[in-house]
């Protein structure tokens, strides 16, 4: 608990996927996926139930296997291709209602530290907000991006009445990393999403924000799980 607030944590993990079959058991790094996430949530000082929402036997064994309980098998319909994010979240606080927030983990940012998950939470706690979702520094700016007219001309995607030629002077943006959501559960099932005006962030570092996606990110994550043993090892 946080400030007598109970937190329930879900890791959401169907068991189709497109761009890597049987992605959130497949092993990276000398285990499971799924387990990454496992094993960082387990230590949060302030999550009271950890469970993992799946519709996948195998991948309901593996979590087991990892000490985390699964309550129920999803339904099918909430585990398709086309299914909202939202919508396992939603299911799961229908199924176990009571919690004063609910915190998303995707299996699919492996390197969220336990720091990120317990420093999210406080600051939605703390800051009373609705809301808080992890973002990262944007690679790409939009102040350098454009759209193309119908007869070629330069159209800025977003409105600016400064131009920036220096990349030192245009200001910081973020985007979502996709690592922790949280929200409050009454605020949550009322809006059905965890993005709104109120939501706030929690910046984590560029090197924790990697997001498995295709087959190329496993083989970024790997050679990056490797160097960081090699550092440790000297």
């Amino acid at each position: 608990m946080i400030q007598g607030k109970s937190v329930l944590a879900i890791i959401p993990a169907r068991g189709g996927s497109k761009g890597i079959p049987r992605k959130n058991i497949r092993e990276v790094g000398g285990k499971p996926l799924l387990s990454w996430t496992i094993d960082e949530a387990k230590k949060s000082d302030f999550i009271d139930r950890l469970i993992v929402s799946t519709d996948d036997e195998e991948i309901a064994d593996v979590a087991r296997h990892n000490g985390v309980e699964v309550p129920f098998l999803r339904p099918k319909n909430l585990a398709m291709d086309d299914t909202p994010g939202i919508a396992p979240v939603l299911h799961a606080l229908e199924v176990l209602p009571g919690y004063d927030y609910v915190v998303l983990l995707q299996p699919t940012s492996p390197l969220r530290q336990v720091e990120d998950i317990d420093g999210c939470i406080e600051k939605c706690v703390i800051e009373q907000a609705k809301a808080c979702v992890s973002v990262t520094v944007a690679e790409k700016t939009p102040y350098w991006m454009y759209h193309l007219s119908e007869n070629g001309l330069l159209k800025s995607v977003i409105n600016i009445e400064k131009q920036f030629f220096r990349r030192q002077d245009i200001p910081p943006v973020f985007s979502l990393n996709g690592a922790v959501y949280m929200a409050d559960t009454n605020w949550l099932q009322k809006t059905q999403s965890f993005l709104e005006q109120e939501t706030v962030g929690y910046v984590m570092p560029k090197e924790r924000s990697i997001d498995i996606d295709n087959e190329m990110d496993i083989v970024f994550f790997e050679a990056l799980i490797s160097q960081m043993k090699n550092r440790l090892e000297r």
